[in-house]
């Protein structure tokens, strides 16, 4: 016996428990990854019990039996969270709940509370991820769980699956428009409009501080950090070279790692950073708008310089001291700012001051070798012919030309550094990545005596053919270095490109090695095809965030703008989507009513009865009263379509006898689920 007729012999209660089981491991699954390992796997194994019970049936477990598992989940849940509060203890929560009630789903009323804590866990879905693709799957777990609420509430006969979701996505098809004017212009009032989101959860990213092997990591991931659309006619990018996206800046330097310098990102004194910074551009600003994807920090990612203060949606921003752009709280959604820079620019103090002083500052018992290397520098009288003047410029293009020509390698796999990182590079490997080049580049410059620091951020990225936005992803991670110079205040130098030039020159970017899967996929898809369906892809889910996640309060406004309000507020937000609703239930009340009055509902039942029948061969003239239709659907199809003449019997009481025992609704509902014929027996 094949699959397909084994669950069709299964009862009812049985196939619909398999296919209810299936619609929960549907809404579930993309939770696997958030979920701790141990909850996933109970999870799994409560369903797979919950399977076997309805395909052998078999009886329940008693609630003394189901309190283990319960006991187990929320003590799991104390252990891995330290609290059953919060997002990611309550998901689990949620999810056990879930698991443990299929377990005791033995009437109409517990079927009701798995379908509620169904469509929530669906909705906790949207806590983690609110992309293109977790949408589209969530999608399939409303017409899923739709499909086993209609069907629980078909419970006489063995009605069809099909049936349930046809009825299930006319349901879904008539509540779009609703969904659709709620979604426009309900109101959007932060912090209470959003997606409750754990600040500190693990998301790839530039980090607070800077430790050899953190951009290496980043260079192996290729998911998308920002979209940049440039504001020209044809949305061209400045040269390669100058598409440097700041992010944080690291000035002190403990022997292992870099951290920043300025105050921590909550200090309102930054505000008045702009002026501290001593910012001076020149040329022409490039104009473009940002699409930043979440990173659970509060930075945004501007190109170097940006002088005035980019408009985020429900955040203040703000720049610090060494150019860095804040917000006042953690990105954790997707957000969008326009914003203009300048690509020639210089800033910072103009003389020696004590400010500079921390820049030059190195930790005791690390590196010697690199500060006898600057020992040798500064007594080479190539590099010193007047002591009298200022030779920094001289010692800094000196190190960019050893850089250049003492066989350095730039690579993603340079091995494990030890506790003198700059006298490894210097020395020793002679290869790295962009951190382990700036890292011992700037602890040369600090030997020294030349104020330097470390700036971390994006550099490069690839033009969308599609979009014609510009796509940068974690792996356009980058590091580079900036000195200071008398008279010229910071002045970026990046001793990644003395090394390999066309990383900051031309986009060649170094790749992770493919694993298997990648491998075979390339033999079978081309690298063209595969190319082109990432650009579609990318460019579907750009406007899924720039329309979907980015529909903010200022674009609701805007909208009410187009249609004639001069200066809208939320308030009249509200005052248009009650008219809307007002107009809709009015239009839908008397459509019904036109329909009534049009059509007789007895008629029109008695119709789509002889509908049924004539697809199962059996036509009957539309003069033919139900008694009669009854007689002759028991003589074609006997016994089996009994319960059918017994319908029909009871809708000519219905019309005909002076106090019916059945409602016409009744009958409506019951023509929904009760066993029409197929097809004429042979």
């Amino acid at each position: 016996m094949s699959l397909r007729q084994t669950l069709h012999a299964l009862p009812r209660d049985a196939r619909d428990t398999l296919f209810l089981l299936v619609v929960i491991a549907w809404v579930i699954a993309p939770q696997v990854n958030v979920l701790p390992a141990w909850a996933s796997l109970l999870a799994a194994g409560l369903m797979l019990w919950r399977g076997w019970l309805a395909f052998k049936g078999r009886p329940l477990p008693t609630r003394w039996v189901l309190a283990v598992p319960l006991v187990i989940a929320v003590a799991g849940t104390l252990y891995t969270h330290r609290t059953i509060l919060g997002r990611d203890a309550g998901v689990t929560l949620i999810v056990m709940l879930l698991a443990l009630k299929m377990l005791e789903l033995r009437a109409r009323r517990d079927a009701l509370v798995v379908f509620f804590l169904g469509f929530f866990t669906m909705l906790s879905n949207f806590f983690f991820s609110q992309s293109l693709f977790t949408a589209a799957a969530m999608l399939v777990a409303l017409l899923g769980l739709l499909t086993a609420l209609v069907n629980a509430h078909m419970p006489v006969g063995r009605p069809p699956l099909s049936q349930a979701l046809r009825t299930a996505g006319t349901m879904a098809l008539l509540g779009a428009p609703i969904m659709a004017a709620l979604f426009m212009l309900f109101p959007r009032m932060a912090p209470l409009w959003g997606m409750p989101s754990d600040t500190m959860s693990g998301r790839s990213g530039l980090s607070g501080v800077m430790k050899v092997g953190n951009i290496a990591e980043l260079a192996l991931d290729d998911t998308v950090a920002m979209r940049v659309r440039f504001d020209t006619p044809d949305g061209a990018a400045p040269p390669q070279s100058d598409l440097y996206f700041r992010g944080p800046v690291f000035g002190t330097f403990d022997g292992v790692e870099w951290h920043p310098v300025s105050p921590r990102p909550g200090d309102y004194s930054q505000a008045r950073a702009n002026t501290v910074a001593n910012l001076r551009v020149q040329g022409q600003p490039v104009r473009y708008e940002v699409t930043l994807e979440p990173h659970q920090r509060p930075w945004l990612l501007l190109l170097d310089a940006a002088v005035d203060k980019p408009a985020v949606a429900g955040m203040d921003t703000f720049m610090t001291q060494d150019l860095q752009w804040l917000t006042t709280r953690a990105v954790t959604d997707v957000v969008r700012y326009k914003a203009e820079s300048y690509t020639q620019f210089a800033h910072g103090p103009s003389t020696p001051n004590a400010a500079l002083r921390i820049y030059t500052e190195l930790p005791t018992g690390f590196n010697p070798r690199t500060l006898a290397l600057a020992q040798q520098m500064r007594n080479d009288p190539a590099l010193n012919p007047n002591p009298a003047q200022d030779n920094t410029e001289a010692l800094v293009n000196a190190a960019l030309t050893r850089l250049r020509t003492g066989g350095y390698v730039y690579t993603l796999e340079p091995g494990v550094y030890g506790q003198h990182t700059a006298d490894e590079f210097w020395f020793d490997r002679k290869e790295g990545f962009c951190e382990h080049i700036s890292s011992a580049f700037v602890v040369l410059m600090r030997a020294l005596d030349i104020p330097a620091r470390i700036v971390t951020g994006y550099q490069g990225g690839d033009r969308n053919p599609v979009d014609k936005l510009w796509t940068v992803r974690q792996s356009d991670a980058h590091a580079w270095a900036e000195v200071w110079l008398s008279g010229r205040g910071w002045v970026r130098v990046d001793p990644t490109g003395a090394v390999s030039p066309g990383r900051t020159g031309a986009f060649q970017r170094l790749r992770a090695p493919q694993g298997a899967f990648a491998t075979a996929m390339g033999t079978v898809i081309s690298p063209g095809l595969a190319q082109n369906l990432r650009a579609v892809w990318e460019a579907v889910n750009n406007s899924w965030n720039q329309w979907v996640l980015n529909y903010t309060q200022s674009r609701q406004l805007d909208l009410l703008k187009s249609l004639g309000f001069d200066s809208p507020s939320w308030q009249d937000l509200t005052m248009v989507l009650g008219i809307l609703i007002i107009v809709a239930a009015l239009g839908g009340m008397g459509w019904s009513l036109w329909e009534r009055s049009q059509h007789d509902p007895w008629l029109r039942l008695l119709a789509r009865a002889r509908q049924r029948l004539a697809r199962a061969g059996l036509v009957v003239p539309d003069t033919l009263p139900p008694r009669a239709m009854a007689e002759r659907v028991q003589a074609q199809f006997g016994a089996p379509a009994a319960a059918v003449a017994e319908w029909l019997l009871r809708l000519e009481r219905v019309r005909y006898a002076p106090h019916p025992e059945t409602a016409l609704g009744d009958l409506r509902r019951e023509f929904r689920s009760i066993a029409w014929p197929r097809s004429c027996p042979p």
